[in-house]
């Protein structure tokens, strides 16, 4: 088994190396692409490079590098992932759409908005600042995308089983990160026009109402009930840094750990926009992937334990199910961080000449390494040493030493702080939007510090109120985690762009949409059946 294991991780691995080096020698052939492209799109320079590269000598030379590091049976699967990232048939798709555009229409970026308009603009947390570099989209990505759900993932596994696991958290990578290119590419796919927001992009896939209503919603429940779980993750973990280091002090109720964790967003929720909160994303993003590596490098440390099994848990079948699906829901909300994505590319400045889905590309790529690296280790590795006797958090099942337990907790505590600030900004500029731009509210610093007050007191008190709020998201989860994540991106581009019928594109957009529609079906159920178990035994403010 464990040799199939580092097969599986040696593939991967592998294949985010050659999308490393896809991305260097893209470089080499990005000239002559945009002179053989200038002439067959009838619009301006702004769409010249508007597409990754698809020449068949970029491909034979990414091919050829991956040789070496690719058995023989891989490289069809290596290949059609390859197709499907570089959108080969999804060129067609985009030019298409841009060609139904009037070629004389955004010809030249007019900014018509008045001076109150503009200033409102620049006091807003997303549109507030627009010199974002690279390597900030690359360390936001990877704060929202990894939590401190890592560390639940071998317990997962436990419940889907090794066959089941394994293609479930591979073929959720692949996908996700798919949908994410498309939301990348869809940011500024009219010219002259950017959608800084999720929603403004479902309004133009939807229309103005109907894209509200689907987005809007969705994007609430993840993001708020993201920054409610995390308020839980950062109390619980605080209280277990305690009890290890001090495991015969007085019992402090997790209420008050919630608190002192909170009173840290009673400040930091005051920084203006995605750009000032920097400092902090790129340390969330380097406690993800310690407390990661400390999570699986101890596991391999303490070896595999004795008469491990592999085998269901579940004491019947129905259990088992109810297990399965709750570990789906568990694996949709590992990859929830499209909820920010667009917003985060908001920030990232953009001119004909470099718009501003060349900087954020490669940020993702680099995010979607690191979360490979932290996510598949842990997964595969915990579950190889502890078998179906994990704990629901790894660290617990490690327990010793304590001094490393103690870092790791501390180190999630650091993470968790980003990740809320990470969820929370585009909550903000919802809540500030709405008081000026539609109630008149004048753009000050008061107005901006009761509002984000408010909203921090409120997660902290659900937080305090429902501390199994993980069970309730995951029943909430799998109606938005999946969609937004999974497949409303596809559905976007299948309104939006249009592709041809049984093309790639087309096929590859809608077994996305399908796969994600059973998990969005699915995973609240295991979600329902953990919350009736854990409600059972509950006592408010205990």
């Amino acid at each position: 088994m464990f040799p199939k294991l580092v097969f599986i991780y040696q593939s991967l691995l592998s294949f985010l190396v050659s999308l490393v080096i896809f991305f260097k020698v893209k470089k080499k052939y990005s000239i002559s692409t945009a002179i053989h492209r200038k002439h067959q799109l009838l619009v301006n320079s702004t769409n010249v490079d508007f597409l990754v590269p698809t020449t068949p000598e970029l491909v034979n030379t990414v091919l050829i590098v991956s040789i070496p590091l690719f058995s023989v049976s891989s490289l069809d699967t290596f290949s059609w992932i390859l197709s499907i990232l570089m959108g080969t048939q999804s060129t067609d798709d985009l030019k298409s759409y841009i060609e139904s555009k009037d070629p004389k229409e955004n010809t030249s970026i007019v900014d018509e908005r008045t001076a109150e308009q503009k200033a409102i603009d620049d006091w807003l947390p997303i549109t507030g600042s627009r010199n974002a570099k690279w390597w900030y989209a690359a360390f936001h990505n990877v704060t929202a995308m990894v939590g401190a759900g890592v560390l639940s993932l071998p317990y997962a596994m436990s419940n889907l089983g090794w066959g089941p696991g394994v293609v479930i958290l591979i073929l959720s990578w692949i996908i996700t990160l798919y949908t994410l290119w498309q939301m990348v590419e869809m940011h500024e796919m009219i010219p002259g026009k950017r959608f800084d927001r999720y929603h403004e992009l479902g309004q133009e896939a939807f229309g103005e109402k109907l894209g509200l209503y689907i987005v809007v919603p969705q994007q609430l429940i993840c993001e708020v009930g993201v920054d409610i779980v995390y308020m839980v993750t950062g109390g619980t973990s605080i209280k277990k840094i305690h009890h290890t280091l001090c495991p015969n002090c007085k019992e402090i109720k997790t209420t008050y750990f919630i608190m002192i964790f909170a009173s840290v967003h009673f400040v930091l929720s005051h920084l203006p926009n995605f750009n000032s909160i920097s400092g902090v994303s790129l340390a969330a993003a380097v406690m993800s992937l310690t407390y990661s590596t400390i999570a699986w490098t101890a596991s391999v440390s303490k070896g595999m334990q004795e008469n491990v099994e592999y085998g269901y848990k579940g004491k019947n079948p129905s259990e088992t199910t109810f297990n399965f699906l709750t570990a789906l829901g568990d694996v949709a909300f590992a990859y929830a961080g499209h909820n920010v994505v667009l917003e985060i590319q908001a920030t990232i400045p953009s001119t004909p000449e470099k718009p501003s889905k060349g900087p954020m590309w490669k940020g993702v790529v680099v995010a979607y390494v690191v979360v490979a690296l932290c996510y598949f280790p842990v997964a595969f590795l915990g579950y190889y040493m502890f078998g179906n006797q994990v704990a629901d958090n790894i660290l617990i099942s490690l327990n010793k030493p304590k001094w490393l337990i103690a870092a790791a907790n501390l180190f999630v505590v650091i993470h968790v702080i980003g990740s809320y600030q990470i969820y929370a900004m585009p909550v903000f500029d919802m809540m500030e939007t709405l008081l000026v731009k539609k109630l008149n509210f004048k753009p000050t610093w008061i107005l901006r510090f009761i509002t984000r007050n408010i909203y921090v007191a409120f997660t902290m008190f659900v937080a305090i109120t429902f501390p199994f709020f993980g069970g309730l998201l995951g029943f909430f989860g799998g109606l938005a985690f999946a969609p937004t994540t999974y497949f409303l991106p596809c559905i976007m581009w299948l309104a939006i762009c249009k592709p041809k019928r049984f093309s790639l594109s087309w096929c590859t957009n809608w077994i996305c949409i399908f796969l994600g529609l059973c998990l969005m079906i699915l995973s609240p159920i295991g979600g329902l059946y953990n919350i009736i178990k854990q409600a059972k035994h509950y006592k408010f403010y205990n």
